[in-house]
């Protein structure tokens, strides 16, 4: 018996060790992975020349300033990645994990309560991390390359904002998943992925009309020309419009841009007040059928799915952690729970987010060409959109040359150099 207690003790011990060994150096090589190509994406852009295309828009002066805009933005980056992973490292080998659940435990409450608290303990922490490099983000680099129109009281009210969400709305949510963990058996992570999901379709029908007002203001775009243009194209492709309108993206940023948001009756046409400030009627237009040609080619559905499967990858791996109580407790959790399993799920779906990653920014990428297609031929030329992706590219100091395999690894959209080339040659 003593034998047999003492070959079991040993099995976990180095299921324990060979499982955090794991953690750290998968967390490690994807660190230093992801840094590895922000330096050779930053080496790139300065020995890179500006291209034939951009002639006229970009002048020598504001092509230099774009890529310092970059090299500020690499080297912060590579700071705070470093210092997440660091910390992070530390806190799962100092074992923080542990700590904070024996925390949450103290209160004596039931699983799902202690789970609650466990989780606002971490986001607390993280919240602490996080805040310097936001600020330094908003107040120090993007202010100095004259993009930041954010004051420190925004600042500080959409964390506010955030946090109140999380509780209000998140809370419930991360309630029904512990709780269905606590119930349903060996099927529980099935059906909690099921509520996930359905959560999120009625989130992504809700959130244009009661959660991003919170944070923006979203006005219906006024009788003029522009509408007109907008109505009469619609009209043309047979898009029925749910509403257009301008968001003040100017409270926070000088940047301009443009998203399709929302489900079934609740879509809408985001314009940022900047895109409409600075681009001519038609070059909107083209923008907007770019926009359109994501619905009409369902690509928003696909997207959808593809969301929906990776989450469905972590929900089963979480179910394998779970039947594992050594996991747990080679993170430093002295009990085995439903919180401290999505956490071991967590940490190991790190480097498989990575690979399911590339599929999914691949199929992004194939999305945006598909939606250039479909406003260059429905608008009846190429150019216009063109026209208005190099203007924003110069307005926003887009980095015109990144290095392919910073595209292959993070880039949602293709290089703007790409599309603008497609797009000329669709016009020939």
């Amino acid at each position: 018996m003593a034998a047999n207690y003492q070959t079991e003790r040993w099995f976990i011990l180095v299921v324990m060790n060979w499982l955090i060994l794991f953690i750290t150096v998968a967390t490690l090589l994807v660190a230093g992975l992801r840094s590895l190509i922000d330096w050779l994406n930053w080496k790139r852009s300065e020995t890179s020349t500006l291209p034939a295309e951009f002639e006229g828009l970009y002048t020598p002066a504001k092509f230099e300033e774009s890529k310092a805009y970059l090299a500020a933005n690499t080297k912060q980056h590579l700071l705070e990645r470093a210092v997440w992973t660091i910390a992070g490292l530390s806190f799962l080998w100092a074992g923080g994990f542990g700590a904070v659940d024996h925390y949450a435990r103290g209160f004596g409450f039931g699983p799902v309560a202690t789970g609650l608290i466990f989780f606002l303990g971490l986001g607390i922490l993280s919240e602490i991390l996080s805040i310097p490099f936001g600020y330094y983000s908003t107040f120090v680099t993007e202010a100095k390359f004259g993009f930041n129109r954010s004051s420190v009281g925004t600042f500080v009210a959409d964390h506010v904002k955030g946090w109140v969400l999380g509780i209000l709305l998140g809370g419930p949510i991360l309630a029904g998943l512990l709780w269905f963990f606590g119930v349903a058996g060996n099927l529980a992570w099935v059906y909690a992925w099921a509520f996930l999901a359905a959560t999120q379709l009625v989130l992504g029908f809700l959130a244009p009309v009661l959660l991003m007002p919170l944070f923006n203001k979203f006005t219906p775009l006024p009788t003029g020309d522009l509408k007109e243009a907008i109505e009469a194209y619609a009209r043309k492709v047979d898009f029925k419009l749910q509403g257009i309108f301008t968001m003040d993206g100017s409270k926070r940023s000088a940047k301009a841009n443009a998203f399709f948001t929302g489900l079934g009756r609740f879509r809408r046409i985001v314009l940022f007040d900047t895109l409409v400030k600075q681009h001519p009627t038609n070059e909107l237009v083209a923008v907007l059928a770019h926009e359109v040609g994501h619905f009409k080619r369902g690509h928003i559905p696909r997207m959808i799915v593809a969301s929906l499967l990776s989450l469905f990858v972590l929900f089963f791996l979480l179910s394998l952690v779970l039947s594992a109580p050594s996991a747990s407790a080679s993170l430093g959790f002295a009990q085995h729970s439903v919180h401290a399993g999505l956490i071991v799920a967590f940490w190991l779906y790190g480097p498989l987010s990575l690979v399911l990653g590339l599929l999914t920014q691949r199929l992004s990428r194939k999305h945006e060409f598909e939606a250039d297609e479909y406003a260059a031929r429905t608008t009846g030329s190429a150019q216009e959109l063109a026209e208005a992706l190099k203007r924003l590219s110069v307005e926003t100091l887009s980095n015109l040359d990144p290095h392919p395999w910073k595209v292959w690894l993070e880039y949602s959209h293709p290089p703007v150099i790409q599309r603008v080339r497609v797009l000329k040659e669709a016009s020939v």
